[in-house]
């Protein structure tokens, strides 16, 4: 699925603009490559979803690209649009001008607003009138440092105006009590820096080794083609294999499609901090414009991808996302102590990345591709840890200290991968494998045996898991249809990295919103649709859908079109070292070929030794 270009986007915006309907105060959220067709259109389509601020109403529909007729456009009831980026800097500006929010400032000795940064999040939904009735913003506040390289260093702590986006104003000023602006400014940019580090180059005289049409890539018998939408960010379709002649593929379509930050301290507003960074603001649209030798080092393949602003009017991201290719260290190696002989092989990868600012936080979103048919997944984050004030001598059993008057709350990193699997074809089947320990006995008596189950899970409910370190459990994606020289199912396992389960009450505001954070492995149907693991409209949900609501029908997915939704949890209580900006943390996971090939398939790569 090809990204949308310039031309694309206008011909969207036209339509909706002489078909839709709508007033002059509507504008729009999401315009994007459909998908509701399934894997084989009868035309290319596009997304749009628009939201008209004089009705309340968030309207989509499906623009048809070849003929620009505007299709399906309906009233989505209840639902409430994305927040876009253009409502933060109408809320803050609000703010600036609000007579109870400048007397409050001014009781906190801050005599100049404009100085104030005003950050509005959705507010969730905690079964308030004006949560499901009204589009709210709740904002949280910080005074912008001196430099300016640092707004959350010294946070407003219990200040909060209350935005109705939909009539542009501010509805009320939640106070909770002053408490001292923090002193230290948290300078980034420091003047003394390491004068010992010595210069790294990396160079490929000949060029790279991939080869690039567009947005399609081919590079050691990988293929892959990088897409993207404002809601997701980078996509990857058609993901396969050259082997023996011919392309088998791996999986459809593989994106992150939900980020969940829930942050752990019930206190005054700080309950209300539970971003879906997908769902409700859109990582495609925070992706930053990467830089040579700073975000990316090598010879470097940048994509440029088309955006747009909440008029419809077309934004270029150049550079949006990163390729190139990285040393791995070994990649197999074997000695012959009686010979004396060794042989060596390097590993190389190739990454394809984006990195998103999505306010206090940068997410790097790595993709990477092994020459011996593995595919790891990583996210990279940075940025600086969401600061709250406290008093002097208060301390808190849901946060640390990390500078003088500022705390920064223990939360977790929710990640939802969606992947479209179609291991060596449509049909699929996911089997789980623990391990035991035999009983000593007869056929143990060293006790030493390990026992290696495998569980076929055939219908949605029973496909969903946690994972077991005590039963080292992973997950195969298995072709029960093809076979590999033993005659076995080929097989692409998943493999976890770094996890935990979320410690907000399943029954609690934010955890019916994102059902899907309790199990770390779903595996569904394939229906086109079901294209996010909290539903379409997280904002201001009430919860209870997305995959707990689909699954509740209970699908066959054994030997059957599947996709295969992977839950990653990075917990989080921020320390001294994290401020002012955190150092990169890493979590990730691996699809890994099972019996998928016959034997190494990299041992034509050419050997260093």
């Amino acid at each position: 699925m090809l990204p949308l270009d310039k031309q694309e986007i206008e011909l969207v915006v036209h339509a909706v603009r002489a078909q839709g309907g709508l007033d002059e105060t509507a504008w729009f959220e999401t315009i994007a490559p459909d998908e509701s067709q399934g894997r084989q259109p009868q035309f290319r389509g596009a997304y749009v979803c628009c939201y008209e601020p004089s009705s309340n109403r968030t309207i989509a529909g499906v623009v048809n690209l070849e003929d620009g007729q505007l299709q399906n456009w309906e009233h989505q009831v209840g639902m409430q649009a994305r927040i876009v980026g253009d409502e933060f800097t109408l809320a803050c500006e609000l703010a600036r001008k609000h007579p109870a929010f400048i007397e409050a400032l001014d009781a906190r000795g801050v005599d100049d607003p404009s100085k104030v940064l005003v950050e509005s999040w959705s507010p969730g939904n905690f079964g308030s009138e004006e949560e499901n009735t009204l589009r709210l913003a709740y904002g949280h506040c910080w005074l912008i440092n001196d430099a300016g390289d640092n707004p959350y260093a010294r946070p407003i702590a219990n200040l909060h105006p209350v935005f109705d986006l939909g009539a542009r104003e501010i509805i009320r000023i939640d106070d909770f009590g002053a408490v001292p602006i923090p002193p230290d400014p948290g300078p980034i940019i420091r003047t003394k820096q390491r004068s010992d580090l010595k210069p790294l180059a990396i160079t490929q005289e000949q060029g790279p080794s991939f080869e690039v049409d567009g947005y399609q890539v081919k590079w050691q018998n990988w293929q892959v083609q990088v897409g993207f939408s404002v809601r997701e960010g980078l996509i990857l379709y058609d993901i396969g294999y050259h082997d023996n002649h011919r392309t088998r593929s791996i999986l459809h379509r593989a994106s992150m499609a939900e980020m969940v930050v829930p942050y752990g301290d019930p206190r005054h507003a700080n309950y209300r901090r539970n971003a879906f960074d997908v769902g409700e603001y859109g990582v495609g649209a925070a992706l930053d414009s990467l830089a040579l030798g700073c975000d990316c080092v090598g010879h470097i393949h940048y994509f440029d991808v088309w955006s747009h602003d909440w008029h419809g009017n077309p934004t270029l991201i150049k550079n949006a996302v990163c390729m190139h290719e990285e040393d791995y260290g070994v990649l197999w190696k074997y000695s012959e102590p009686r010979s004396g002989q060794s042989t060596v092989t390097r590993s190389r990868r190739l990454v394809i990345s984006s990195i998103a600012t999505i306010g206090n936080y940068v997410y790097g979103f790595f993709w990477y591709f092994y020459q011996d048919g593995t595919i790891g997944v990583e996210v990279k984050a940075t940025g600086i840890p969401f600061p709250s004030g406290i008093g002097r001598d208060e301390r808190s059993d849901f946060g640390a200290l990390v500078a003088e008057g500022v705390e920064s709350h223990v939360h977790q990193h929710v990640f939802g991968f969606r992947l479209d699997m179609a291991v060596d074809g449509e049909k699929n089947t996911v089997t789980e494998m623990n391990f035991s320990s035999a009983p000593m006995g007869e056929n143990n008596p060293y006790g030493n045996a390990i026992v290696g189950t495998e569980t076929p899970l055939t219908t949605e409910q029973q496909a969903q898991r946690k994972m077991d370190l005590d039963a080292a459990r992973y997950w195969k994606i298995t072709n029960p249809e093809q076979r590999n020289r033993f005659g076995q199912p080929v097989a692409y396992k998943l493999l976890p990295g770094i996890n935990a389960m979320p410690f907000q009450h399943p029954d609690s505001p934010v955890g019916k919103r994102a059902g899907f954070m309790y199990k770390h492995l779903w595996v569904t149907q394939y229906e086109p649709s079901e294209l996010y693991p909290a539903g379409w409209f997280p904002n201001q949900h009430s919860g209870g859908d997305g995959l707990p609501k689909w699954t509740e029908g209970n699908r066959s997915v054994d030997n059957e079109d599947i996709v295969v939704w992977y839950t990653m949890n990075y917990h989080h209580l921020p320390r001294p070292e994290d401020w002012p900006v955190q150092p990169t943390v890493y979590c990730g996971f691996h699809l890994m070929p099972v019996g998928f090939f016959d034997e190494n398939p990299a041992m034509d790569v050419p050997r260093t030794r």
